[in-house]
C-alpha cells in the first residue's frame, strides 16, 4: 500500500537523488502535540535546525489519503490549523488512505514509512512505551513494536516521562531494541535529564553513532531501530518538583475522565501545559530541536 500511495516533496526528491543526508520528522507533533499558534512556528524551527546542520528535512503526513515524505510548507500549515487532522499509527494508513483523509503520523508510522523511503534517520521529541497500569490494561504504544522491526535510527529524549519508564526499557529490551545514550550512560526522561535509570552504551558524537549504524547494517543480524536518548541538559530540564505535582495531578485526570489508548499522551501533554503555565511548552520544543540538530548530524556522519 504504501509503495502505491507515497509522494516525495521536491526538497527530498532531490536529496534522494543527489544521495544528500535526510531526517525523518513525525506530524503529530504538529496536529496533537502542541497547542496553536506554537505547533506551525515549531514545525518551521525544526525544519529550519535540520538544514542548518547540513541534512535535508523529511516531515511525514497524509494529504487527502496519499501519504508524503517531504510535506511543503502549505501542507505542514494545513495539518497545523485544520482540526480534523486524524492520528496515524501503522494500523491506521491502509484505511486512512482508503478514506482520502489528512492525517499525521506517530512515531510508529513515521518510522515505517521512512524505512519504506530509504531514510536512515528519524527525530522525534520522545518516544511511547508502556503505559502505568498497563499490567491490567495493556495499554502500550505501537511505537514499540514498530521498532523491534524496523532498521532505523531514532533520536529521542528517551519516552516520556508521563509513562512507566521502567517498564518500557524492559520491553525494549525484550524486543531486541538497541538503546545508547548520547554523551550519557543514564537515560533520560523526556521533560526530565535523568529517568533514574541505567544504560549499557554510549556515544559521544556523530561519528560514533553513525559507527554503530554501520556496524548493524553489516552485521545483518536483526533489522530492529536504534534508539539515541539525547537528554537535555540539567539545567534545560523542567523543575523535577513541578513536574511530580503536575503528573501526579494528570494522572488523576485521566482515572476521573476515564480517558485510555492514544488519547492519554495528548490529555497529558495538553495537563502539562496549562498545569505548568508553559515551561513545559519550552522544554518539549528545545527537546525537539536538539534532536533535529543531533540527526541530522549523524545523518551527515553516516
Amino acid at each position: 500500500m504504501i509503495n502505491h500511495v507515497i509522494r516525495y516533496g521536491a526538497e527530498v526528491e532531490a536529496a534522494r537523488n543527489s544521495g544528500a543526508p535526510i531526517v525523518a520528522l513525525e506530524s503529530t507533533i504538529i496536529s496533537h502535540g502542541l497547542p496553536r499558534p506554537a505547533n506551525l512556528r515549531v514545525a518551521q524551527e525544526i525544519e529550519a535546525t535540520v538544514r542548518a546542520a547540513g541534512a535535508v528535512p523529511a516531515t511525514i503526513g497524509m494529504i487527502a489519503g496519499e501519504i508524503v515524505v517531504g510535506l511543503s510548507g502549505d501542507e505542514i500549515k494545513h495539518l497545523a490549523e485544520r482540526d480534523d487532522v486524524v492520528k496515524l499509527s501503522v494500523r491506521d494508513l491502509a484505511p486512512a488512505a482508503a478514506a482520502r483523509v489528512d492525517g499525521a503520523t506517530t512515531v510508529a508510522a513515521t518510522s515505517a514509512i521512512a524505512v519504506r523511503a530509504g531514510i536512515a534517520v528519524f527525530a522525534t521529541g520522545g518516544l511511547g512505551g508502556v503505559h502505568r497500569g498497563a499490567a491490567t490494561t495493556f495499554d502500550e504504544s505501537a511505537d514499540l513494536t514498530a521498532l523491534s522491526r524496523l532498521p532505523i535510527a531514532i533520536v529521542c529524549a528517551g519516552v516520556k516521562s508521563i509513562l512507566d519508564v521502567h517498564a518500557t526499557l524492559e520491553r525494549l529490551e525484550t524486543l531486541g531494541v538497541s538503546v545508547v545514550g548520547y554523551g550519557t550512560r543514564r537515560f533520560p526522561g523526556f521533560y526530565l535529564t535523568d529517568a533514574g535509570f541505567d544504560l549499557d552504551w554510549s556515544a559521544d558524537d556523530p561519528a560514533a553513532v553513525a559507527e554503530i549504524i554501520r556496524a548493524a547494517q553489516g552485521h545483518d543480524l536483526h533489522h530492529g531501530a536504534l534508539v539515541v536518548a539525547n537528554p537535555l541538559p540539567v539545567d534545560e530540564q523542567l523543575d523535577p518538583a513541578l513536574h511530580d505535582r503536575v503528573l501526579h495531578e494528570g494522572l488523576e485526570g485521566l482515572e476521573r475522565e476515564g480517558i485510555t489508548g492514544k488519547d492519554v499522551t495528548p490529555y497529558l501533554l495538553s495537563h502539562f501545559h496549562t498545569a505548568t503555565e508553559g515551561k513545559s511548552l519550552d522544554v518539549n520544543v528545545r527537546i525537539i530541536l536538539r534532536n533535529a540538530d543531533l540527526a541530522a548530524r549523524i545523518a551527515a556522519a553516516i
